[in-house]
């Protein structure tokens, strides 16, 4: 028995595709919203039909352009809480600022959080997410919290398509091992560990690889790929070890600056990513990457906080 009276989507302009997966998943048509801009760029939305006592999911991921698309979003609550939504879920498929979850050093933001706090003002009375930076951001919100994995849609790719024989999964750093080491014990493969030093931020220099990849298909798995500097030095130091072949999945394309021509250039074979940020116009200069939606994980999740039913049976 449903909680609330009737569901809603709605989208930003972020990403409109994956937001109409998951409408087409839930089998709702999507809300009816206008926004636009402007000639100072200020942002305008006005929900064009009635939300009262629903229960309301915005999906804006907050990428590329990071704080347009976050005002977006913070508009859209205002305005669905102003409407008189019952319930308003703030459905982040990419969370931006994620990477500045700490105070890594003196007299500097944790701007995460701010992001935090911003959504919760807007309006924001639940909010869902995939794979996340960094897990402690949960911690941010005082507002429930559903922290969705997108790994059920990478396994299921690797089983049905990537190279069999002996594998191995790669962290490209040490932060992101336990993240490997799920992968591994789904796919019952080694772990190696990239040991990696950053000389300044968006630039790495691999120092050494933790583990035996001689002789194996190696498969780096890290959740976001940016300047895709990480991903291509690691994937040459994994050759370099003798692997036998070596591609890459990760959550988030950001996919910044000239990320897809090093990519193109490097030894990867594969570049796995999701459609949680779109990238029709960069796959355009690349064969190697290939996009899985997460559409349907969204909507299942969406279907299940609506009808009160358990989440967190979609991990794997």
């Amino acid at each position: 028995m449903p909680i609330y009276q009737q569901l809603k989507i709605f989208s930003g302009t972020a990403n409109p595709d994956l937001t109409q997966k998951i409408a087409d998943y839930i089998g709702v048509p999507l809300g009816k919203v206008l926004i636009r801009r402007f000639a100072d760029g200020e942002i305008f939305s006005e929900i064009q039909e009635n939300v009262r006592g629903m229960d309301v999911f915005v999906v804006q991921p907050t990428c590329t352009p990071v704080d347009e698309n976050l005002m977006e979003l913070l508009v859209l609550l205002d305005t669905l809480k102003r409407a008189s939504a019952d319930r308003v879920t703030a459905v982040l498929p990419y969370y931006g600022y994620a990477r500045q979850d700490r105070k890594a050093q003196p007299r500097t933001p944790i701007t995460s959080k701010l992001v935090a706090d911003l959504i919760t003002a807007a309006g924001a009375s639940r909010l869902l997410a995939v794979d996340l930076h960094a897990g402690q951001i949960q911690g941010f919100f005082n507002i429930p919290f559903d922290h969705l994995y997108a790994n059920p849609v990478f396994l299921d790719f690797i089983q049905k398509e990537a190279s069999s024989g002996s594998r191995v999964i790669v962290s490209p750093d040490a932060g992101g091992t336990e993240r490997a080491r799920a992968y591994a014990k789904r796919l019952d493969a080694d772990l190696a560990i990239i040991d990696k030093r950053r000389e300044s931020p968006n630039e790495s220099a691999v120092m050494n690889i933790i583990g035996d990849v001689k002789g194996k298909n190696a498969i780096l798995v890290d959740d976001i790929v940016d300047t895709a500097g990480t991903l291509c030095h690691a994937s040459e130091a994994i050759m370099d070890r003798g692997a036998k072949s070596v591609m890459a999945i990760c959550t988030h394309p950001v996919l910044s600056g000239s990320a897809v021509q090093k990519i193109h250039e490097s030894p990867l074979e594969m570049l796995v990513v999701s459609d949680t940020i779109p990238l029709k116009e960069k796959l355009r200069k690349t064969n190697k990457i290939q996009v899985l939606s997460v559409g349907h994980l969204l909507g299942e999740a969406i279907r299940r906080i609506h009808t009160g039913d358990s989440v967190s049976s979609l991990f794997v």
